[in-house]
């Protein structure tokens, strides 16, 4: 067990050092993201993740990619399951499967067509020294964008730990808001 997350750890740190490397602007997203708040606050109440997902600006994946290839990963687009679109990817190896990959995210783009509002952008982060971090507000709208089974457990455990709250009706458009209200009538 331990090895399989420090593997999540590792894989992140050797995108996160490519990109910094070559001036690729990205952000930290998704699980890794919400553990990385979350552990700001109790690191006991951090969820393991199994794939590392990164925000970016479509126009970057041409650098991106170079920074990523020469770093040992291998560019792939894959079909989104039930979405009919693709998705590009980042393996690990040849042994590497794509539910342990490197998932890119398009800033100012919807992730699915049916979500209320475009990813935020890579702007919309702050460097934590490892690498650089989705703000606490563009997580959150993203994850109530998403609202997916493990985006309403990552929402929990953010409020868990009182990262978020009722305080956060007010900051959200009403879509969103009314999906964070639905968490917060019913926690569990």
């Amino acid at each position: 067990m331990e090895h399989g997350i420090e593997k999540v750890r590792q894989r992140l740190i050797r995108v996160a050092s490519a990109l910094r490397a070559a001036g690729v602007s990205y952000a930290v997203v998704g699980g890794n993201a919400v553990a990385a708040w979350v552990s700001r606050v109790d690191e006991t109440a951090v969820r393991n993740t199994r794939d590392v997902d990164i925000l970016l600006r479509r126009q970057d994946l041409p650098a991106a990619r170079v920074a990523l290839e020469a770093a040992g990963f291998t560019h792939r687009q894959v079909a989104m399951l039930g979405q009919g679109g693709m998705m590009d990817i980042f393996l690990e190896g040849s042994d590497a499967k794509v539910r342990d990959a490197v998932h890119l995210l398009w800033a100012h783009e919807k992730v699915r067509a049916d979500h209320p509002s475009p990813a935020p952008d890579v702007d919309q982060a702050e460097d934590t020294g490892e690498f650089r971090l989705i703000s606490l507000p563009a997580l959150v709208s993203m994850k109530l964008n998403s609202f997916r089974d493990k985006d309403r457990v990552h929402l929990r455990d953010l409020m868990e730990v009182g990262l978020v709250d009722e305080s956060w009706m007010k900051k959200l458009p009403s879509e969103l808001a009314s999906r964070l209200k639905e968490i917060l009538d019913n926690p569990e």
